[in-house]
């Protein structure tokens, strides 16, 4: 089993910049997973932000592309999402997630979540 923590979350204006972590601890990692960020804003559903394979392998929603930037330390088990340019509409509980197996972008096909953490954008 694997637990995962966000941590970073805040309210922020726009045009500023955030940094959440995730760490991931429990279980004996995989041998190939991939960990992402799903955000989801009051009254939406909830959508993919991206994710990033144990080998580096990043891929973005369209709606944060250029914008945000995920990163990944295997030896500390830590993810992390920088978010640059914040607009009002990114506002959402962000959402670490990690899937046993190749990247997707289906948010079902992800085992383990977080129990997410709050950015405001103002």
């Amino acid at each position: 089993h694997v637990q995962l923590v966000e941590s970073g979350g805040g309210s922020v204006q726009a045009g500023g910049s955030l940094t959440l972590s995730c760490v991931a601890s429990g279980s004996t990692w995989y041998t190939r997973y991939c960990m992402g960020w799903f955000r989801q804003a009051p009254g939406k559903e909830r959508e993919r932000v991206g994710h990033i394979s144990r080998d580096g392998i990043t891929t973005y929603a369209d709606a944060v592309k250029g914008r945000f930037t995920i990163a990944l330390d295997n030896a500390k088990n830590t993810m992390s999402l920088q978010m640059n340019s914040l607009k009002p509409e990114d506002t959402a509980m962000y959402y670490c997630v990690v899937r046993d197996g190749v990247c997707s972008t289906v948010q079902r096909d992800y085992n383990y979540w977080g129990q997410g953490t709050q950015v405001t954008v103002s």
